[in-house]
């Protein structure tokens, strides 16, 4: 049943505690936009749960509205692949920083699109209630995101970065965690 709640909480703005609005980049081109993408870093959310190297690909149906066809690993980086299939639509108005996207009827979830590389090499997608971040990259790096300037900004705006987890089996040494120290054990 826990579960279930916080799956639902995806799609259920009200789950969410009180943030000020959620500011997300100006415009996207969306074509630019479409191609395949590597989950760096994210928050834990239970649909994920088990889920390494993931990565989302997006493509332009005839429609208008937009393929989503995310996959992982579960289990470990070297797991079998998992995939779900689904769909994304433009939310008027937001010059396609705003999207909604289902993966079954008739449950919907906001992805928005709160920072972007102007080379379109890094982005951060969010929610307004703060509970769902990904970091995603054109390439399966850590270096190719400024991931200290990105924190301090996603922090600005409401998220809890210290929640943040590296989905990856990419080098740990990028993080800004300290390496483990090795305490000298004296024998008696």
């Amino acid at each position: 049943m826990k579960h279930l709640f916080a799956f639902l909480c995806l799609f259920l703005p009200a789950c969410g505690g009180s943030y000020p609005p959620l500011k997300t980049v100006d415009a996207v081109d969306l074509d630019r936009y479409m191609g395949t993408w590597y989950e760096i870093m994210r928050l834990p959310n239970s649909f994920q749960k088990d889920c390494w190297n993931s990565t989302a690909e997006y493509s332009l149906r005839d429609d208008g509205k937009v393929r989503v066809v995310n996959r992982c690993r579960k289990d470990s980086v070297n797991g079998p692949e998992n995939s779900a299939t689904g769909k994304a639509w433009v939310v008027a108005g937001s010059n396609n920083s705003k999207l909604k996207v289902s993966f079954f009827w008739p449950f919907r979830g906001d992805y928005w699109i709160i920072e972007l590389d102007e080379n379109y090499q890094w982005v951060a997608v969010g929610a307004p209630s703060r509970e769902y971040l990904w970091i995603l990259a054109r390439e399966p790096r850590w270096d190719v995101v400024p991931l200290e300037m990105l924190k301090e900004r996603l922090a600005a705006k409401g998220f809890d970065v210290t929640q943040l987890i590296a989905t990856n089996d990419y080098p740990l040494a990028i993080l800004d965690a300290a390496p483990p120290q090795i305490e000298d054990v004296e024998e008696e």
